[in-house]
């Protein structure tokens, strides 16, 4: 009688730990890998809060692995992986967020890192210049 409650016990154990995993497998992220570089001409940026906010729009987007906004440059940098997003996605993105967006280039990470000289990865540019609106496409 012991033996079966013991395994009973075990059992139940058994199932609540398997639950709880594939519970929490459904809520865990997998982290994007970018096998492509999309450069996004982009206009309408003023400040450091035109940055931050195309780049949580960008980073909600699946696939999307790492992004860097240059904001003199008017340009927006998205690595992402072309399995799960298209360039042509990310720009609406962007277009959705208040900027007009579009598709200037798309490259391999290696070829960015041998035109740049280093990898894609969340170096943003520029600071706040104070103006109200910003983030109106222009």
């Amino acid at each position: 009688m012991k033996n079966i409650k013991f395994t009973a016990v075990n059992c139940s154990l058994v199932v609540a730990v398997v639950v709880i995993l594939v519970v929490s497998a459904f809520y865990v992220r997998v982290g994007a890998t970018a096998d492509q570089v999309v450069v996004l001409r982009t206009s309408g940026m003023t400040c450091s809060s035109c940055v931050s906010k195309i780049t949580k729009a960008l980073q909600s987007q699946r696939g999307v692995a790492a992004t860097e906004v240059d904001l003199a440059g008017g340009v927006v940098l998205a690595g992402y992986d072309s399995k799960q997003v298209a360039p042509d996605s990310l720009a609406r993105t962007v277009a959705a967020a208040g900027f007009k967006s579009e598709v200037a280039q798309v490259l391999t990470p290696q070829q960015f890192k041998s035109i740049v000289g280093r990898d894609l990865g969340g170096q943003a540019s520029g600071g706040c210049c104070g103006r109200r609106g910003c983030g109106s496409a222009q």
